[in-house]
C-alpha cells in the first residue's frame, strides 16, 4: 500500500527530511527524561482514562476535565469519531489532510468535497462555503459532519476566530457537526486569537482536535486529544474504542510537555524567522509560494514542460525528502510542501533545491514548444 503522508524515511534513503511538519527544536529534554522514567512504570497497564494528563490538559486549556478525551494521536481520534457517529455523509475540504476522508470512507460514509480554488490562493471563502452547504441541503444531501483543518494542511492558511465563530454558528443552526482540527494552531503567532476552545460551551456539537505530535516533536510516541462539550459523543466513543488507547510513555511525555513554556516561545520565534527565510528562498528559485502561517510552506513548481513529481525525484536522489502533494484531492504533482526548520537546515534545503531545479531535463521529458 502506498504511503500517503510525509515522514516516510523507512522506504527511502534520506539524509534530510523536510516532508514531516515536526518541531525543528526536537523533543524537549524534560520530555525525553519522562519517557526514560516511564520504563519503570510500563510493566503495568496504562491508565485507560489518562487521569493525570486529562487533569493537566484541563488546567492548561481552562476547560472542565469531562470535556477531554485522549487518544493514540489525532489520527486515532479522527477514526474513532467517524466510527462512533457513522454519518451518512461527511464534508471535507479539497485539498486538506487525507485522513478525514479515509476515516469517513472506512465508516462507510459518503465523502463530499468542497473545492478550494487556486485563484483564491486555496483560502476558505466563507460565503461560497455557506452557499454550497445550503445548496446541498436543498438537494436533500446535507452533510452530517464537517472536518475542518485550521490552519489547513497543506496550505498553512487559517480562518481567524471571528470567521470560525460565524461558521460554527451556521453549522450549529443547520445541525451539522464541526470537527475542528487545531493541531497546527500553536505554531501561529497568536494562537489564542484563532482557537475555538473558549467557545466549546457555546457550540455543543463542536469537537476540537489537538496533538502533541508536531509541536513537541513527539510523532513516534503518538499522543492526541479531543475537546468537546458533547457528553453523548464521548460516551459513544468510549463504547467503541479499545481499553488502553494511550501508552504509559506517551502519557508521561504529555505531562512533561505541558510545562515547556520557554520551549513553545522559542519554537514560535524559530518558525517565524525560518518561514520568512524559506519563503524568500523558494521564490528566488522560481517557485510560487503560498502565504502559509504554519510551520510548513506550500508551493508550486511552475517550470514549463516538467513532468509531475520531477522535483520530488530530483530531491530524493540528493537524500532530500519533501512532501509531494499530488495525492491531495484537488492538487497534482506540481505542488509540494516543506517543513520549516532552523536557519542552517533551511539553507541546506534551498541549496539542494537549487541543484534540483538546475538539473537538465532527461531526454524526452521536456514538451515540444
Amino acid at each position: 500500500m502506498e504511503y500517503q503522508h510525509g515522514g516516510d524515511i523507512y522506504s527511502n534513503q534520506v539524509k534530510w527530511d523536510f516532508s514531516a511538519n515536526v518541531n525543528p527544536l526536537g523533543m524537549p529534554e524534560d520530555v525525553k527524561e519522562a519517557v526514560r522514567r516511564s520504563a519503570e512504570e510500563s510493566g503495568c497497564y496504562p491508565d485507560s482514562q489518562c487521569r493525570k494528563l486529562v487533569q493537566s490538559l484541563a488546567a492548561y486549556h481552562q476547560v472542565q476535565e469531562e470535556m477531554i478525551l485522549c487518544g493514540n494521536g489525532a489520527a486515532d481520534l479522527i477514526f474513532q469519531i467517524a466510527f462512533a457517529l457513522k454519518p451518512k455523509t461527511g464534508l471535507v475540504m479539497a485539498p486538506t489532510f487525507s485522513e478525514y476522508a479515509q476515516a469517513l470512507a472506512a465508516a462507510e460514509s459518503q465523502v463530499m468535497f468542497f473545492p478550494l480554488k487556486e485563484e483564491e490562493g486555496f483560502a476558505v471563502n466563507l460565503v461560497s462555503l455557506k452557499g454550497w452547504v445550503e445548496e446541498k441541503i436543498d438537494e436533500g444531501n446535507k452533510p452530517e459532519i464537517f472536518f475542518l483543518c485550521n490552519p489547513n494542511n497543506p496550505t498553512g492558511l487559517f480562518l481567524p476566530a471571528e470567521e470560525l465563530n460565524s461558521l460554527a454558528e451556521f453549522l450549529e443552526e443547520k445541525k451539522i457537526r464541526l470537527i475542528l482540527d487545531e493541531c497546527f494552531v500553536d505554531f501561529l503567532e497568536n494562537p489564542e486569537e484563532v482557537s475555538l476552545i473558549p467557545y466549546l460551551r457555546e457550540f455543543p456539537h463542536l469537537v476540537i482536535l489537538k496533538a502533541f505530535t508536531k509541536l513537541y516533536a513527539m510523532a513516534g510516541l503518538r499522543l492526541g486529544y479531543m475537546l468537546t462539550a458533547d457528553q453523548v459523543l464521548l460516551e459513544k466513543i468510549w463504547k467503541t474504542r479499545q481499553p488502553w488507547p494511550v501508552s504509559t510513555p506517551a502519557q508521561m511525555a504529555g505531562l512533561a510537555a505541558l510545562s515547556q513554556e520557554e520551549y513553545r516561545c522559542r519554537t514560535k520565534e524559530m518558525i517565524r524567522d525560518g518561514r520568512r527565510q524559506l519563503a524568500a528562498g523558494l521564490s528566488q528559485l522560481g517557485f510560487f509560494v503560498f502565504p502559509s502561517q504554519g510551520n510548513y510552506l506550500f508551493f508550486r513548481d511552475q517550470r514549463k514542460g516538467i513532468q509531475e513529481g520531477a522535483l520530488y525525484r530530483s530531491c530524493l536522489k540528493r537524500g532530500l525528502l519533501i512532501r509531494s502533494c499530488g495525492n491531495y484531492p484537488g492538487l497534482d504533482g506540481s505542488y509540494y510542501r516543506v517543513c520549516v526548520k532552523g536557519k542552517e537546515e533551511n539553507q541546506i534545503l534551498l541549496s539542494l533545491l537549487a541543484e534540483a531545479v538546475s538539473e537538465p531535463f532527461p531526454s524526452g521529458q521536456k514538451e515540444e514548444g
